[in-house]
């Protein structure tokens, strides 16, 4: 027997929408710190920083669910490949930040959802829409009026583009995968692995953090530990539907950091380009009409 669903999110969805809210206006924060902490160290070590302090919290938290198996045991070539074009997004980014504006950078890097929409299309065979197709031309045309070439390429916004690559890349790795592991166990592969990879990069670039700037990375581990821990338990909760759009608050956290820590703030060229990028990007995550009639079995 089936009845219909109300149209009005549960209250497990709600929750759900507040998790995932909480967690992308507090993701800018971390970014926040990275671009502080890029003053004194290379982009390469804080990338490496952010997934060895991310252990601390990760692990115990990962070992007390799961015991001594708390790490993956199948698909484990899955996981490595996420887990580099993760940190490969990271990198870029890290260093995108410490050259352009948070919010700018951030813009760019919002290319990466619409750009994993496409590359579906040849690597998962999902149909190719004029949905996908609208959302493309608008994401191409706000990255080009965010990069601004006329204007002279800028470094910052080149990268963060490129980060924006590698998190499409990730996603679609995500989906090719269809991974069944524990979401705490993948988060601890992640962590472990994205550590130990980036190890010799950060030995190449190593620098001693001094008084509050060990504090900063620790600061740094336990938000996204924490922002990790908020999305899962978020989708959870609510359909990937419904939390899709709002992982355009991390836009929003990024200007209010950039304005309060570095006293930046998007210029109407940025402004109307990251507007573009989200159109195209809430444009893949709209809902039909009758969405809401789904059955729900009883």
């Amino acid at each position: 027997m089936a009845m219909p669903m109300s149209s009005q999110p549960s209250h497990s969805a709600m929750l759900g929408i507040a998790l995932m809210a909480a967690a992308m206006l507090l993701v800018p924060t971390v970014d926040g710190i990275a671009k502080t902490l890029s003053a004194t160290h290379s982009p390469l070590y804080i990338s490496w920083a952010r997934y060895a302090f991310s252990c601390i919290f990760v692990l115990p938290w990962a070992i007390a669910r799961r015991g001594r198996h708390f790490l993956p045991r199948e698909h484990l070539g899955a996981h490595a490949l996420r887990t580099f074009f993760a940190a490969a997004s990271m990198c870029f980014f890290f260093a995108a930040i410490s050259f352009s504006p948070l919010a700018d950078v951030t813009s760019a890097y919002f290319v990466g959802p619409i750009l994993a929409a496409i590359l579906s299309v040849a690597f998962l065979g999902e149909a190719l829409t004029f949905r996908k197709l609208a959302a493309l031309v608008l994401g191409f045309i706000g990255a080009i009026i965010v990069v601004n070439p006329a204007g002279g390429l800028n470094a910052g916004l080149l990268l963060g583009v490129a980060a924006g690559v590698f998190f499409a890349l990730y996603l679609i790795t995500t989906r090719k995968a269809s991974l069944a592991s524990d979401p705490v166990s993948t988060l601890a592969f992640q962590c472990l692995f994205g550590a130990a990879m980036l190890s010799p990069l950060a030995v190449w670039n190593w620098s001693v953090p001094v008084g509050q700037e060990l504090l900063f990375m620790l600061l740094m581990g336990a938000i996204s530990a924490a922002c990790h821990f908020m999305t899962i338990s978020a989708f959870r909760h609510a359909e990937a539907s419904m939390l899709a759009p709002l992982s355009y608050l991390e836009l929003l956290g990024s200007v209010i950091v950039g304005y309060l820590v570095f006293n930046d703030l998007p210029g109407a060229r940025i402004g109307i380009g990251a507007a573009l990028i989200v159109a195209g990007g809430l444009i893949l995550v709209q809902r039909r009409k009758g969405a809401g009639r789904k059955t729900q079995p009883v």
